[in-house]
């Protein structure tokens, strides 16, 4: 991802004409001036300024990115004066409803970060993988998997390019071997989740021009996907799972993802409430929020971007 500090630097550079001009209002050295537009060339695959010892123009790719760049600055700097404004007056009481994996492994921290930063905001969690019933418990706004069925809901897309990743512990693979096909997937343990009294064994996956399902079995079933993923982790067998709850896991060595030439089933998450009354302010940043780190773990995620 490109760097907000490289975009900086660019655009003060192409202002000033000069970088080492550019690195004294940024108040960096002029090496790590250098390193930075080397690295933001780099990410972007092109030339951006042509430099010598005694001028700097740009190029032509460069004058058209410019525009890009001041733009996002711009978009970015009224973003955070927006948030710095909409602090003020952010209290009360926010009910919350989340998946019991990805509620208490990632969204957890994240929601501490987020009332350190409203301290007159309470919130009351309820983490579970049953569909909570909006219009009778007393849940405000759910964070959910895949696109609610009841219709009349209210649905706001959060991570809407997450998907399912196959996934095993470097402990599994030792003893059992990695799967090089998905035939080979009858020959593993696969750990399996249910909700609503119905068994996920069905696992689909796409290599972007067919796609392909099959039936897997294994030893282990439960109806709380935190014990699944807990299970895959421990070394008991493959696990299928949301990239946004293992992804913690993958980047810890925890977790191995398997079979990354196909696609795991698309699984958006969703904020879904019962009423558009109830997408009050709280409920705006919370999404704003959560959205922001969603998309910095789906930037890591193992299929193309």
């Amino acid at each position: 991802m490109l760097r907000f500090d490289d975009l900086q630097l660019f655009v003060r550079t192409a202002e000033t004409g000069s970088l080492s001009a550019a690195a004294r209002l940024l108040d960096i050295s002029p090496a790590v001036a250098s390193a930075a537009l080397k690295r933001l060339e780099q990410q972007l695959e092109t030339r951006l300024l042509l430099r010598s010892t005694r001028s700097l123009r740009l190029t032509p790719e460069g004058e058209l990115f410019l525009g890009h760049a001041r733009l996002a600055l711009q978009s970015l700097d009224d973003g955070r004066q927006q948030l710095a404004g909409s602090k003020v007056g952010i209290s009360g009481q926010l009910q919350l409803s989340a998946p019991s994996d990805f509620g208490r492994n990632t969204l957890l921290p994240w929601l501490d970060e987020f009332q350190l930063a409203h301290p007159q905001l309470h919130l009351r969690l309820l983490l579970g993988d049953r569909v909570t019933d909006l219009f009778r418990e007393s849940v405000e706004i759910a964070l959910r998997y895949g696109a609610p069925e009841d219709s009349s809901l209210v649905a706001l897309p959060v991570a809407a390019s997450n998907r399912r990743v196959l996934c095993a512990a470097p402990a599994y693979l030792a003893q059992h071997g990695e799967p090089q096909t998905l035939e080979q997937l009858a020959e593993h343990n696969c750990l399996l989740y249910m909700l609503g009294g119905r068994v996920h064994e069905r696992w689909r996956f796409s290599d972007g021009r067919r796609e392909q399902s099959l039936s897997v079995s294994g030893d282990r079933v439960s109806d709380d996907a935190d014990v699944v993923r807990r299970w895959a982790v421990a070394g008991a067998g493959l696990v299928y799972k949301s990239w946004l709850d293992v992804a913690a896991d993958v980047q810890a060595g925890r977790l191995k993802v398997l079979l990354t030439d196909w696609l795991g089933e698309p699984t958006p998450l969703n904020l879904i409430c019962a009423h558009r009354a109830q997408l009050r302010k709280p409920v705006h940043l919370l999404r704003e929020f959560v959205q922001q780190r969603c998309g910095e773990l789906l930037a890591q995620a193992p299929w193309p971007h």
